[in-house]
């Protein structure tokens, strides 16, 4: 596959434990206005009930992203979902979400949800492609950096 960047570099996905906790929290501050800490990963990443994968280069050493998931019964919450600026667009969010959403479908989940900011387009898109649909909204749910809200959608895909 080639991008408008050159050529997509190959990638290994494989689950997260706490030792990517570091990783995960500058991933996290690259894209979002009020990030997570490494304190918060850990937890997370430590909790039973955390589903987390990890996209890395073909040697598995650099994080290009990740994305969690808490699992309560046969539901999931995709809690967040971050790429690296330098390799979005690349198809690494679809390969990600793709394998997060088999090995969820295989740990017997059925229905998953997340929250999407309603003027992201582009993750937008990804999300309709994998069968999300729109299920409702939260008004004032994001915060920006600028001190402003933006709403969220919550969308919704069953699984298997």
């Amino acid at each position: 596959m080639f991008s408008l960047f050159g050529k997509t570099p190959p990638s290994l996905i494989r689950p997260l434990d706490m030792a990517a906790a570091q990783d995960c929290a500058r991933l996290h501050e690259s894209a979002f206005a009020h990030a997570w800490s490494e304190a918060d990963f850990e937890r997370l990443l430590g909790a039973r009930t955390t589903v987390a994968d990890g996209i890395f280069d073909s040697h598995g050493q650099a994080l290009f992203g990740f994305v969690l998931s808490q699992t309560v019964a046969d539901e999931a919450e995709i809690l967040s979902i971050v790429l690296d600026p330098h390799h979005r667009r690349r198809g690494l969010g679809r390969q990600l979400l793709n394998a997060h959403m088999a090995r969820l479908t295989e740990a017997q989940v059925k229905s998953l949800f997340l929250e999407v900011e309603d003027g992201n387009v582009a993750a937008q898109g990804l999300y309709a492609h994998l069968g999300f649909h729109e299920i409702g909204k939260r008004h004032g749910y994001y915060r920006k950096a600028d001190g402003s809200t933006a709403t969220a959608l919550m969308l919704r895909c069953d699984l298997g």
